[in-house]
């Protein structure tokens, strides 16, 4: 008897003990992400206004606003959500819905999962091979979306698996059960009960893109570029104007350097607050 208490007593310390250890991680990372977040914004918030949102640099980038990076950054991420999300997608509902478990399809993830894994400046050298030498399009929006792309398709492709995978089987067998097709079961029934996941992995892929610096740094942005006309133009992005102002030896400029950071912060957070959002009202409907 005496042992038997002994026993349960060790196993509530040892329980209390990993409830701390756990949750002191978890209040330590949120509590570093709130001070980086902080920190950015004390620096930063004055540097925002009107003219430094809408203006053009001047002053060989120590003055002015950074407008042209704003917008070469919305252009890059969105074409390459044009690129990687249809293609991402359809990859993720083939491994999780038709493709067959054997030996091709543990390569073909191994690979999907080594792609996850490469350094983004290897896709930069690999999108100024590919794109910007031997397709032609030389440093353009059009180059460091396609190269964003490839480094964005992984992170989608594992996320829409995953989510189809969280959907019951029961709902397959019940919508087959009934006489759909697999096709109408899998884009009726399926991809909408997994739509937040999807959702959710997508904008964490794009959120990735839009704060990347190596890979546009060879493929498509400059040091100072106009608004981009075309697809085929160079741009400015606020991740790469961030590092030349960040490393640039004569006569820096911290309030534009901080003021970029906060834009590209903001903008990226905002997004993914508003997906979670979305997410969370979205699962509050499923059922099952």
């Amino acid at each position: 008897m005496r042992k038997s208490v002994a026993r349960v007593r060790r196993a509530r310390a040892a329980e209390s003990a990993a409830k701390f250890i756990t949750g002191l991680a978890a209040f330590t990372v949120v509590g570093l992400v709130v001070f980086i977040i902080g920190y950015i914004v004390v620096r930063g918030i004055g540097s925002i206004s009107w003219e430094f949102l809408t203006q053009t640099p001047r002053m060989f980038m120590t003055e002015g606003g950074i407008w042209p990076a704003i917008w070469g950054t919305v252009l890059l991420v969105f074409w390459t959500a044009v690129f990687a999300l249809p293609i991402g997608i359809m990859a993720g509902i083939y491994m999780s819905e038709y493709a067959k478990r054997g030996t091709t399809t543990r390569i073909i993830r191994l690979a999907i999962t080594n792609m996850a894994g490469v350094p983004s400046i290897v896709y930069g050298l690999f999108g100024l091979a590919l794109f910007v030498l031997t397709f032609g399009l030389g440093r353009s929006v059009l180059a460091g979306a396609l190269t964003l792309a490839c480094l964005t398709l992984p992170v989608v492709i594992t996320a829409t698996e995953e989510a189809l995978r969280q959907v019951p089987q029961d709902l397959r067998q019940a919508s087959l059960a009934l006489g759909a097709s697999r096709l109408r079961t899998t884009f009726r029934v399926v991809i909408p009960a997994a739509a937040p996941g999807i959702v959710t992995g997508s904008i964490i892929g794009l959120s990735r893109a839009a704060g990347e610096t190596a890979p546009i740094l060879v493929t498509a942005v400059a040091f100072y570029a106009p608004v981009p006309r075309t697809v085929f133009d160079e741009t400015m992005a606020l991740p790469y104007h961030l590092y030349i102002m960040a490393t640039q030896a004569v006569k820096p400029a911290p309030q534009i350097v901080w003021g970029t950071a906060l834009v590209l912060v903001v903008g990226v957070s905002v997004i993914n607050v508003a997906v979670a959002a979305w997410r969370a009202r979205q699962r509050r409907r499923i059922r099952w």
